[in-house]
């Protein structure tokens, strides 16, 4: 590759490690690339879809005029696999917060776990997490959350492709899902959860795949750094 090539576009497919924020992914490999070619300052280069820090997995960066593209890729169908631990509830609907509330399980079978996902197919109302980068009145959803402020968060509609059950070793269940943009896995954690009659928060996520992308054509960060080298 040359700086011509990252300037008139690449389509970069990223393995984004544990705890690190799409952010930090994206200006480490602007870092690389600016100090590898001398990019020009105005060097353009993002991602097609946020990937939360506790999530691993497929984070496309585009650079140069392939930024444009980025709206494109958004809206294409994502696939991710993860770990639901049923029983109990955080206020992230994930590992981020500690654990608030507990619930029974004892009635939870593997029948009713398969039978519950199909309440989840096709278009389904969704509440977005109250700690999201979602901005309401000014301010992000985690800001007022972490504030201790309450805000009321108005549903929206997502559509769930596929929604297949891989593992049940109770209180965890592993799961593949195939949604549209928008659509929180988080969220389908703790309602999956409420349908259950117990309670749900996701403890592993990774996103395998946009659109036709798929991780398994993914290197991370420091493998692209050493790429160029």
């Amino acid at each position: 590759m040359t700086a011509e090539d990252y300037l008139e576009g690449q389509v970069l497919l990223i393995d984004k490690p544990l705890t690190w924020s799409s952010f930090q992914a994206v200006n480490k490999l602007k870092y690389v690339l600016k100090r590898k070619y001398d990019l020009p300052k105005k060097f353009k280069i993002g991602h097609a879809g946020t990937l939360d820090p506790l999530a691993t997995g497929l984070l496309i960066i585009c650079t140069g005029k392939f930024t444009k593209k980025i709206t494109e890729i958004q809206a294409q169908a994502k696939e991710y696999t993860g770990t639901i631990v049923l029983g109990a509830t955080t206020p992230s609907y994930d590992l981020e917060t500690e654990v608030d509330s507990t619930f029974p399980t004892e009635h939870i079978t593997e029948a009713l776990i398969l039978e519950t996902t199909k309440q989840f197919l096709g278009e389904i109302d969704q509440k977005p997490p109250v700690f999201s980068a979602i901005k309401k009145d000014g301010k992000r959803l985690y800001e007022h959350a972490r504030a201790g402020e309450e805000v009321e968060i108005a549903s929206r509609k997502t559509t769930i492709y596929e929604f297949e059950i891989t593992r049940i070793a109770l209180p965890e269940v592993d799961f593949r899902v195939q949604c549209s943009k928008g659509t929180y896995i988080r969220s389908l954690a703790f309602d999956f959860g409420k349908a259950l009659q117990s309670g749900g928060y996701l403890s592993i996520l990774r996103r395998t795949k946009i659109g036709d992308y798929s991780v398994e054509n993914g290197i991370s960060p420091d493998a692209f750094e050493k790429s160029l080298l």
